[in-house]
């Protein structure tokens, strides 16, 4: 086994109203900042032993699946490192 780190990265599907978002894009506006389009996220970091990088990458994305994105209005990212 090696110990891998895995980040999923949750965000809502373009398309899907993201008030947060919308309301820090406002603010950098506001600061002058010019922008197309603001999508905010949820990053989570998870350390676990897996036989692979493929295997620690298929676990994540189970736990994105499963709890930590709703597939109906999240997108998610998995990236793998070793640790």
């Amino acid at each position: 086994m090696t110990a891998y780190t895995a980040t999923v990265t949750v965000r809502l599907k373009r398309g899907v109203l993201d008030p947060e978002a919308e309301t820090t894009k406002g603010a950098l506006e506001r600061l002058g900042f010019e922008l197309e389009d603001l999508r905010s996220a949820d990053r989570f970091e998870i350390d676990l032993e897996a036989d692979s990088a493929d295997d620690a990458r298929e676990r994540a994305g189970e736990m994105a699946e499963r709890l930590l994105a709703n597939p109906t209005i999240h997108d998610y990212d998995v990236e793998v490192d070793d640790r």
